[in-house]
């Protein structure tokens, strides 16, 4: 499974500014914690539109997704206008039912895992990564940057965490994926329990030493005593 992620603004584009805190930096924070925790799951790539502060034309993100043929499109973005809460979107022309099912079962976990936090809605508009990318696709606006009270919880690296576990865990919900199953590392041989043997005691040291030559070129540690 493909999934795009795409941090919100960057470069000479700050996005939403406030409260000491810019846009563009938390989304690229969030969506690369969101980012990390898919890669926990079996088949999934992650691409992202941005690696770094820079600046991209909402087309261009759309042709990322649309280019890499991507099962999903996230754009992540934090709201502004005095508000407060989170809120989701897809188009609001024609989508398929998936993106619907999607975006009901993402919404649901980003608001159980963000808690007391007012719930805006699932709603639908006409933005241009919603419109442009050709496969399911959702953006999300996480709180008020210009509410001194969400502003507070966006200054929060446990906040950050949670808005993208609830991302990271709808999709994973939405998708049915599977956690990858971690190898069991090899114990070191510092590790192992070491059982000493004696073979037995010889009259003519010759003889210990044959044995001794013998028993080290099948690997065994052998040192002759007396």
């Amino acid at each position: 499974m493909k999934f795009v992620i795409d941090w919100g603004h960057g470069g000479s584009d700050p996005g939403a500014v406030g409260n000491g805190l810019r846009e563009k930096d938390l989304t690229m924070k969030i969506g690369k914690m969101i980012g990390d925790m898919l890669g926990e799951y079996e088949g999934v790539q992650v691409i992202y539109t941005r690696t770094d502060d820079r600046y991209l034309s909402l087309e261009e993100r759309a042709e990322i997704a649309n280019k890499a043929g991507a099962d999903f499109f996230l754009s992540v973005h934090i709201n502004a206008g005095g508000g407060t809460g989170f809120e989701s979107y897809v188009y609001n022309g024609n989508v398929s039912q998936a993106t619907i099912a999607y975006q009901n079962v993402i919404h649901q976990e980003i608001m159980k895992a963000i808690g007391n936090v007012r719930d805006r809605g699932k709603k639908r508009a006409n933005y241009a990564v919603l419109r442009e990318t050709r496969m399911p696709a959702l953006l999300t606006e996480n709180l008020f940057i210009d509410n001194p009270s969400d502003a507070t919880k966006l200054k929060s690296e446990q906040f950050l965490l949670q808005i993208a576990h609830g991302h990271a865990q709808g999709i994973v919900k939405a998708f049915g994926l599977k956690k990858k199953t971690k190898q069991q590392p090899q114990p070191k041989v510092s590790d192992k329990k070491l059982y000493r043997v004696q073979v037995g005691a010889f009259s003519d040291r010759k003889n210990a030493e044959k044995l001794a030559e013998e028993l080290k070129k099948k690997g065994y540690p052998v040192y002759i005593v007396g």
